[in-house]
């Protein structure tokens, strides 16, 4: 029978201690199935399931598509795969990357609002930028409850300070209190269930997170077309806003909240500088060369010309090499790699 009650948890950069502090203190009568997402690297196999599984009585599982999601289970998404629950069922998709990230937080938290309604209860955990935000919003929309780990606790506090800045958390607890705090969530009577205006949108999101075709086929998005391209595919960005949190997606459904665009597009300009320096060397090099050429048969004025060529492609490409060497990059774009300890 499919349960009233799911829990969703959201975590990045330092969730595998995080979750296992968690799930240690998960009661063993839970009455609710536990579904996780952490950021993890999408190529090699995760070991989370198996690290969780030494820290609870609760059976530990990494989520399968199709299979009938059950009361006092703990589901882990699994690695280049979006984890989504729908009719009491898990559905795994490699659908577009949502900040970066397949599995991605938002499209769990946004799939168990959609399924349960006021009966989803969404967890922030600790984690860099902020991930889980958009997702924790549609789960109050339809009247579900959020819990997000104190941001002073957490060993990233970007993911919750985002989550406690834009949402009406109804816990923002410790680390040590999440545990107790899911379980009182848990034993709560359900209110009844409510519609939100932003439910098509939802539902459309979700079904782009799920490769759905005829999602895709459809011109439309929501949202207005805003000025930005998308990082990934170079498409037109959709702007979408909900109680000042702005986020974008573009035709594909690749989606990026402002942060991860503009480390995108900081990833972009670095990209682009790397060309242009090795075909700024490549130039002085063949202006070097084809100068030496030139004053060995005694055409002076030719030498010189390639010679200056040289001289003007070196002094550019000092200039992007100096530039690069002394830039720095405060947003960790795969923060992933902070936990890549799950994997094996």
């Amino acid at each position: 029978m499919k349960s009233e009650r799911i829990v969703v948890i959201g975590a990045s950069a330092g969730g595998v201690e995080a979750l296992s502090a968690v799930v240690r203190d998960l009661p063993e009568t839970l009455a609710a199935p536990v579904c996780i997402v952490l950021h993890v690297p999408p190529d090699s196999p995760s070991m989370l399931p198996v690290i969780l599984a030494r820290r609870t009585s609760l059976e530990v599982v990494a989520a399968t598509d199709g299979v009938k999601i059950k009361p006092g289970m703990i589901y882990v998404a699994q690695p280049d795969r979006h984890l989504i629950v729908e009719d009491g069922v898990i559905r795994l998709a490699r659908g577009p990357r949502e900040n970066r990230h397949r599995p991605a937080v938002d499209v769990l938290f946004r799939s168990a609002a959609l399924a349960y309604g006021s009966g989803a209860i969404g967890v922030v955990l600790t984690g860099s930028l902020d991930d889980g935000t958009a997702g924790l919003q549609a789960i109050k929309q339809r009247g579900g409850i959020a819990i997000v780990q104190d941001p002073d606790d957490a060993i990233y506090p970007s993911m919750p300070r985002s989550a406690v800045e834009h949402v009406e958390a109804d816990a923002i607890v410790p680390l040590s209190n999440i545990a107790a705090a899911i379980a009182a969530a848990v034993a709560r009577p359900l209110p009844e269930r409510r519609a939100s205006p932003h439910d098509a949108d939802l539902e459309m999101e979700k079904r782009i997170a799920s490769m759905d075709r005829e999602a895709m086929a459809v011109d439309e998005r929501p949202g207005t077309p805003s000025p930005y391209s998308c990082p990934d595919c170079g498409g037109v960005l959709w702007e979408l806003s909900h109680e000042g949190y702005v986020r974008y997606r573009c035709r594909v459904g690749h989606a990026l909240s402002p942060e991860w665009l503009l480390g995108a597009q900081d990833e972009k300009v670095e990209e682009a500088l790397w060309t242009a320096l090795k075909t700024l060397d490549e130039r002085s090099r063949l202006s070097h060369r084809l100068g030496a050429a030139e004053r060995e048969r005694g055409h002076t004025w030719m030498a010189r010309r390639f010679e200056d060529q040289e001289a003007e492609a070196r002094k550019q490409a000092d200039v992007i090499r100096r530039f690069l060497s002394s830039s720095r990059t405060d947003v960790p774009i795969h923060d992933e790699h902070a936990d890549a300890d799950v994997n094996a």
